[in-house]
């Protein structure tokens, strides 16, 4: 890996890797989603019927800077899911809190997340077909007991890898015994194309993936997702994170500890890294 334990701990060292970019600064904010019930009803019907929506919000923040300290830390086999040690990449997951509220009432973070860049150089693609946590997080009516928002930071596209989603009216096994079976009719599958500042949330029993780059791609994808669920059912994962709040720097480093950790059969994880999370996941931030 190359770091240190005393980097690994340092918010100095990370600042000096991304110049530019804020640690505990409480004055980086991402624009706040307007939304109006008009739109709501319409995000809501579509979560209804296809379990998704696509949307878009200007985020007021430097997403190239964002998209160059993400492919610099993986060119430096930096995990780029140490991005959200920076303020930057929470922002836009706390702008979204009207939608949230929306959707979910009172609600909570939890704590799963991450950050890709997939690269069509290395023939790199995102998460296979999967469902994040499947129909034990719809109610009985089919809404939401929790949701997934996964933003485009650069534009994703088919040749780059972009999402890929069986809509939930199309897929057979969608809220049924046979929904971790993953089969589905291909021309149900559903390309999802995205500018950067564009964003997805989905319910976690919708079936979804990122496809494989392809070397004639112009750049790689780089993306992040961040789970949310309702307060008043059983966390899904511990601890989880209270909305709006800005942690501190140990509490995010422990976070993405924890995140090397549950996604380590995703990615190979050195040792001595993994020795550092493992580490200091045994003292939980309070």
């Amino acid at each position: 890996m190359g770091i240190s334990a005393e980097q690994f701990s340092s918010p100095d060292y990370w600042r000096g890797l991304a110049p530019g970019l804020h640690i505990g600064d409480q004055n980086v904010v991402a624009r706040s989603f307007f939304a109006t019930p008009e739109l709501v009803a319409d995000f809501k019907g579509r979560l209804r019927e296809e379990g998704y929506f696509q949307s878009r919000n200007d985020w007021w923040l430097d997403l190239p800077l964002m998209v160059r300290t993400v492919r610099n830390f993986a060119a430096a086999d930096i995990s780029p899911v140490f991005c959200f040690l920076f303020d930057e990449f929470w922002a836009p997951f706390h702008a979204l809190e009207p939608l949230y509220r929306a959707f979910l009432g009172d609600y909570a973070m939890q704590p799963d997340f991450w950050v890709w860049n997939v690269d069509p150089a290395k023939g790199e693609s995102g998460w296979l077909p999967h469902r994040d946590k499947g129909s034990v997080t719809l109610f009985p009516d089919g809404s939401p007991k929790s949701l997934t928002t996964w933003i485009a930071l650069s534009p994703a596209t088919p040749l780059n890898s972009c999402m890929y989603i069986v809509p939930a009216n199309f897929d057979p096994d969608y809220a049924t015994p046979r929904e971790f079976d993953l089969q589905f009719s291909p021309p149900a599958a559903r390309a999802l194309p995205a500018e950067p500042g564009d964003f997805f949330m989905w319910n976690q029993a919708v079936l979804h993936w990122g496809s494989r780059s392809s070397a004639r791609a112009a750049e790689s994808r780089v993306s992040m997702a961040f789970e949310f669920q309702r307060a008043d059912v059983a966390p899904f994962n511990m601890p989880l994170i209270e909305p709006g709040r800005h942690l501190s720097f140990s509490h995010r480093l422990w976070l993405i500890s924890k995140q090397l950790l549950q996604y380590q059969h995703m990615y190979r994880l050195d040792p001595e890294l993994e020795a550092f999370a493992s580490a200091l996941v045994k003292n939980p931030p309070r």
